[in-house]
């Protein structure tokens, strides 16, 4: 990144950190205080905890120029496959959540891979691979569960799903308990993170996105490279259905259909990634979806009607795709 890019870049977070401000302080303001209270910031967290790490996912295949689609259906067909595993195994406790994890966590991964296969092998756009795969996991799933939920026999997901962290510090200090979900969208942004940004893997994302015939010259291996992008988008879709499993006690193939692959791509793009790739961030895909999550709780405190909060949504998106190309403009003027 040379000057001028960096100067542009930390334009734009200081830019997107003062927005943020000053619509806190707005809301804050016009909800008369309601905003700024522990218990909905703890709630604003926990509502963009399963977009945010479906938007993990998706900045890594997004970083490379790329884009998954099929992240939605996945979390459907990850929870419906974790649901019935966690059914038919006769374990209880701990043995019994990781190997449920690790089952859908399987199931994810081999879907990114089936996803980049014709991508990197037959050079097929991945819009239509991902699209595909969409179609055929939502197929899957409602397959699987015969077209209703399946109810968990097991209540040892509970705590997963809805329990909390720290429950009697919190209590004692009168503040609202962490959620464990949140939890796991902290580890994951710290893991993910550190993956793109301080190892070579996450270089050769980036180099890829730049230009990736430059980086095949260079002796990267792009065909893993982009498949393990792919697998890594999948992995985080199953993380989520899992999660979804644990809050509902029960994996539901209309889980994950409805909003949020477009709210896991706006996140993406709001939080500053390019849909041309070799440019984003984690971190700023975080900052995204708490955008769009503070967002969506200050229109409903204010009582802003459903269906305009749409419309906000896809101001906001459009808005920040046009800001990319005009940093795109400047920076090659």
């Amino acid at each position: 990144m040379n000057e001028r890019e960096r100067r542009v870049y930390w334009l734009r977070i200081g830019g997107a950190a003062l927005f943020l401000l000053a619509m806190i302080v707005v809301v804050n303001v016009a909800s008369h205080g309601s905003f700024l209270e522990p218990a909905n910031i703890v709630r604003v967290l926990r509502q963009i905890t399963y977009n945010c790490v479906l938007g993990v996912g998706q900045t890594f295949v997004i970083v490379t120029g790329g884009i998954d689609l099929s992240v939605g259906s996945l979390v459907a067909l990850t929870g419906v496959v974790a649901a019935l595993v966690a059914n038919a195994l006769h374990l209880s406790g701990f043995p019994l959540i990781v190997t449920t994890l690790l089952v859908a966590v399987a199931v994810g991964a081999g879907a990114g891979w089936i996803n980049a296969l014709p991508v990197v092998k037959l050079n097929l756009p991945p819009f239509i691979t991902t699209l595909a795969m969409l179609e055929m996991a939502l197929g899957l799933s409602f397959i699987l569960a015969h077209g209703r939920p399946v109810a968990l026999h097991s209540a040892d997901f509970q705590n997963t799903g809805i329990g909390s962290f720290f429950g009697g510090v919190t209590s004692a200090l009168h503040l609202p308990s962490v959620p464990i979900p949140v939890i796991w969208m902290v580890v994951i942004i710290v893991a993910a993170s550190v993956l793109l940004t301080r190892t070579r893997f996450g270089r050769y994302v980036f180099a890829i996105g730049g230009n990736e015939e430059a980086a095949r010259l260079a002796g990267i291996n792009v065909a893993r490279v982009k498949t393990m992008v792919y697998v890594i988008s999948g992995v985080c879709a199953a993380i989520v259905g899992f999660l979804y499993m644990a809050l509902f006690s029960s994996g539901s193939p209309q889980t994950g259909t409805g909003d949020e692959l477009l709210e896991s791509i706006a996140a993406v793009v709001v939080g500053g990634t390019s849909l041309t790739g070799g440019r984003g961030s984690i971190v700023g895909t975080f900052f995204g979806a708490l955008l769009i999550g503070v967002l969506y709780n200050a229109m409903n405190l204010l009582n802003v009607d459903s269906y305009l909060q749409k419309v906000v949504l896809g101001a906001v998106i459009l808005l920040a795709v046009v800001l990319d190309e005009l940093r795109k403009r400047y920076l090659s003027a």
